[in-house]
């Protein structure tokens, strides 16, 4: 039965289950979802099933290839850690909010057709919001809105483009796409938004940090990871991403530099991160899509250990910002290990996974002799150890002490985070599990000693500069402005705009129409009547004889006829007449 049932569905129908179960057996119940999700993953056949037929067209809820299984591997993975990390939560939109995240996440993964897949992405859109409204602050509530926004912009255009893609081909399935023409770009775009490709990348450091300690850990890992997919699936070769990823690679590194606050540094390194992961797939070589898949199947790992070892620092202390951190590796030891084991990772220090899934990219780009794609890589490479492996763990845990003695953090976070550390050790010193699932086979030797000793250079050469300028990295209480400066400023002049505009032409059709001219139609209507009627009969009367006293009588009782209603026949009839002749004569 395993052999084709949906992983998505089990998440997500399991969701709706979530409610029924009360205290610790429903962070039970939320653990055991992925870890069934992870063995069905394990069991999928190769190939195509779960189809329907759909206005015409056939939509295929289960493509399983080694491509979509290693990406269907690690959301599995991960949502297992990140749930056992969040075990003492109590909060139970927290957790549905999480499954149906996660379940769409596998949704798209596992999507042979873009209608379904386009179903799964809104879904997971929806669902992620709600992991940041969930902190109920302001700030959380402003950077919600702005993230659905940005994601409603993406989903449109995504759809635009579907729509002319599909009209165009005939065909709603989702293989490589090699026609470039309105609606492929629109495609692109709508993928790159959820992969926080600049300039529309600031959603991904707005509302990260804002979000729920848990909610955190669960974001970092699948909206810009389902982006990469799409982009391995669907876009492989295309050169503007090798332009793109190399972009985001320093991109990311400076605003990471800048930042102050520790869940926004950790933000922007994931633009970083996915910038290597979108070049690769720019290459479109199999060693390069090997490496952006693996790269995927890695930061996930570190990232979220990571963001768990950020979490806990700020579930402990309340705090999040560097300039009111320090001196916790007093009383946070073992965070302080697990966090630093995953800023080790993320700088690809050899024998930690990112060593063997970065290097992938970089030799890719090598191999095709792309020296300055190999250049900026190697730049990106060195700047990830300045931000992530050495200036999130020494401002956070060292630095000048400010008197913090939290002690450490609960069971659960602590035994998720050694769970996380051990995969990036093990991965580091043993890649071979890794490189067996990744979608074209492996023909690569990440450990020789040229690469070891040039990576450890490179490493050596960043943490020198890092302590040689360790004046000019310090923070202060400060905020970096980005690209969401456009919308938030936008926003509020596209409001002042539109209130000016529209709320003026409602105030003038309200003078105009409402005040003015439906009162005189309504003075005309009740008094058309009388003035056709008189009209046409003073006349008639006039011509009859009747003058004076008589006329007036005449007038005053034509009058009084109709103000009740009761005029007689004869006159409805003649005053209908001459409206007919007017209407036929202007006709």
């Amino acid at each position: 039965m395993t052999s084709n049932f949906p992983p998505a569905a089990l998440l997500i129908l399991g969701a709706l289950l979530v409610p029924f179960f009360k205290g610790k057996a429903r962070n039970w119940y939320v653990i055991f979802l992925p870890a069934a999700a992870f063995y069905v993953v394990s069991q999928l056949d190769m190939g195509s099933s779960w189809q329907v037929h759909f206005f015409g067209f056939d939509l295929t809820f289960l493509r399983v290839d080694k491509l979509s299984k290693v990406f269907g591997y690690i959301f599995t993975l991960n949502a297992f850690a990140a749930f056992v990390y969040a075990f003492y939560l109590k909060d139970n939109t927290q957790h549905m909010a999480a499954l149906f995240y996660i379940g769409s996440a596998l949704g798209v993964v596992f999507a042979g057709d873009l209608v379904s897949l386009y179903f799964f992405w809104e879904v997971m859109a929806v669902a992620s919001t709600f992991l940041i409204l969930a902190r109920k602050t302001k700030k959380a509530q402003a950077a919600g809105m702005r993230y659905v926004l940005v994601h409603i912009f993406g989903g449109l255009c995504l759809l635009a483009g579907l729509v002319l893609y599909i009209t165009h081909t005939g065909s709603v399935a989702f293989n490589t796409i090699t026609d470039r023409n309105w609606g492929t770009y629109l495609i692109l775009i709508g993928f790159l938004i959820n992969a926080a490709a600049p300039p529309i990348h600031a959603w991904l450091p707005d509302a990260y940090p804002e979000a729920t300690v848990a909610g955190g850990v669960i974001l970092s890992a699948y909206t810009t990871k389902t982006a990469v997919y799409t982009l391995i699936r669907g876009f492989p070769g295309w050169e503007i991403l090798i332009v793109i990823g190399c972009i985001m690679t320093i991109y990311g590194i400076i605003y990471a530099l800048l930042e102050n606050d520790m869940r926004r540094i950790l933000a922007y390194s994931i633009i970083n991160q996915v910038g290597f992961m979108v070049t690769g797939v720019g290459i479109g070589t199999m060693m390069s899509l090997n490496g952006a898949a693996a790269h995927a199947f890695c930061h996930i790992i570190y990232k979220a250990l990571l963001w768990m070892s950020a979490g806990s620092v700020l579930y402990m202390t309340g705090k999040s910002k560097c300039t009111e951190l320090g001196g916790l590796y007093k009383t946070m030891p073992w965070t302080l290990i697990f966090g630093g084991v995953g800023a080790l990772a993320i700088s690809a220090v050899p024998w930690t996974s990112g060593f063997t899934s970065k290097s992938l990219i970089i030799d890719g780009a090598v191999h095709q002799h792309m020296v300055w794609v190999w250049l900026v890589l190697e730049i990106a490479s060195a700047g990830v150890f300045l931000h992530a492996g050495i200036k999130f763990p020494y401002f956070v845990f060292f630095a000048k002490d400010k008197g913090l003695r939290p002690g450490e953090t609960n069971m659960g976070m602590l035994l998720a985070m050694g769970f996380m550390a051990f995969l990036c050790i093990f991965i580091g010193c043993y890649p071979k599990p890794l490189y067996q699932i990744l979608p074209y086979p492996v023909h690569y030797q990440a450990y020789t000693y040229n690469h070891v000793v040039s990576q450890m250079q490179l490493l050596m050469l960043s943490a020198l500069v890092f302590f040689l300028f360790l004046k000019l990295l310090k923070r202060t209480d400060t905020i970096s402005i980005d690209t969401d400066w456009f919308y938030r400023m936008g926003g509020r002049l596209f409001y002042w705009v539109i209130d000016k505009s529209l709320n003026g032409i409602n105030a003038v059709c309200d003078r105009v129409f409402v005040g003015g001219l439906a009162p005189a139609l309504g003075r005309l209507s009740r008094h058309a009547p009388e003035i056709l009627t008189l009209g046409v009969m003073l006349p008639l009367w006039s011509a009859a004889g009747a003058k004076g006293r008589a006329l007036e009588r005449k007038v005053e009782k034509t009058r009084a006829a109709l103000a009740t209603g009761s005029a007689p026949v004869g006159i409805s009839a003649a005053v209908a007449t001459i409206f007919l002749m007017v209407v036929f004569l202007l006709m």
